[in-house]
């Protein structure tokens, strides 16, 4: 999946010519349904209203341990302190377990206590684990989000949004180690049978994984993502009761309203290019890397083509040649570099004896008349 910079999706985000026009109805307060490798909106009810967010927090605490700690085979002593109040691993306090062994119970149990765990044993305290999930949340551009805890429990200064839990949503699937996780139905970790409590894995053909959560004031919060025909949706609800339903509803309307189209495929011939200064006249252009966006069935996509007339060797191969970019009405919508394919030498053919003879006659400061007189025979 091509990583976009998260004041790009953050613009989509906010963008009103990215928006859905035909509405879904839903139950969640807070919800939205993104294209991930865009960045598009095709459906939001309130995005950017700040709920309490229950145990989706935990995508963020899985992000920030293993960009904080790499290594996953580290072994985590639990300490009594990580003990908490609802859903849990059941860590018992002088057992030793692999920070990725209790990424798997944060992630498919949901487990307060391994939450708990990974930050003391990322950061070596809770707070200090805490401030770096805000300062991620910054880095990503989540502006309307504040974390107080690494698993979710309600507190007065812990909440996001819809649309900040999708720019969180998105790093997360970026990361191979923690997509993979997320998508786990069912493990075994320490002696420990988990199962993963999204019920989307097993109800929606194609859901690739993320997070669920709950408590009585945020009521049920979902993150999920779904992949169909090469493009992957992300689906954003909170306080949604019936957010099962909801999700597959909505990923159904946003495969089948705005597919993905391919604007453009990477190391595909896109034109030739004519030389001067060489013995070769032409060098070859294709386009660097793959370029989709989801369209709906009435909107049009227009290229806009950045590329010299002609080329001055000399031309390294794999060399910026010049831009492609793709936009519905004004608004760039994909774009791609064209590249040289390939070396192109500079240099200039020799005049043929004509050519000397006559540069000769006109005086030409380098011609030679013995030499020109030995090739005449």
């Amino acid at each position: 999946m091509k990583r976009l910079s998260a004041a790009f999706l953050a613009a989509c985000l906010l963008c009103p010519a990215c928006r859905a026009a035909e509405p879904v109805p839903v139950s969640a307060v807070s919800a939205i349904l993104v294209d991930a490798e865009s960045g598009r909106v095709l459906y939001e009810k309130n995005p950017h209203q700040k709920r309490l967010i229950a145990s989706i927090t935990k995508l963020m605490t899985a992000l920030v341990a293993v960009e904080s700690t790499p290594d996953l085979n580290c072994v985590i002593p639990i300490k009594a302190e990580y003990q908490a109040e609802g859903s849990s691993m059941y860590l018992r306090p002088g057992e030793e377990i692999t920070l990725e062994g209790l990424l798997y119970g944060l992630l498919l149990s949901s487990g307060n206590d391994a939450a708990l765990a990974i930050a003391g044993g990322c950061a070596g305290e809770i707070d200090t684990f805490v401030e770096w999930m805000n300062r991620r949340a910054a880095d990503l551009g989540m502006k309307d989000t504040h974390f107080s805890n690494p698993n979710g429990l309600d507190a007065e200064d812990h909440y996001s949004t819809a649309a900040d839990m999708v720019l969180l949503a998105r790093a997360v699937l970026e990361n191979e180690t923690l997509a993979q996780i997320v998508g786990t139905k069912s493990t075994t970790i320490a002696g420990r049978s988990l199962t993963n409590h999204n019920k989307l894995l097993w109800r929606y053909e194609g859901c690739s994984g993320m997070k669920t959560g709950y408590t009585d004031a945020a009521g049920r919060t979902l993150v999920s993502s779904a992949c169909r025909d090469g493009q992957t949706l992300i689906c954003v609800t909170l306080k949604d009761p019936n957010d099962w339903e909801d999700h597959a509803t909505l990923f159904d309307y946003g495969f089948s309203t705005f597919p993905r189209h391919p604007l453009a495929r990477e190391g595909k011939l896109f034109r030739t290019l004519p030389v001067t200064g060489s013995l070769l006249s032409q060098v070859e252009v294709e386009t660097a890397s793959d370029v989709g966006y989801p369209l709906a069935a009435d909107e049009r996509v227009r290229a806009r083509i950045a590329l010299p007339d002609r080329v001055a060797a000399p031309v390294r191969k794999g060399a910026i040649a010049g831009k492609l970019t793709f936009l519905v009405g004004e608004k760039i919508v994909g774009e791609t570099y064209l590249l040289y394919t390939s070396e192109v030498p500079e240099n200039t053919p020799q005049p043929n004896l004509f050519e000397r003879m006559t540069q000769f006659l006109r005086g030409g400061e380098n011609s030679s008349l013995a030499v020109l007189l030995t090739e005449l025979g």
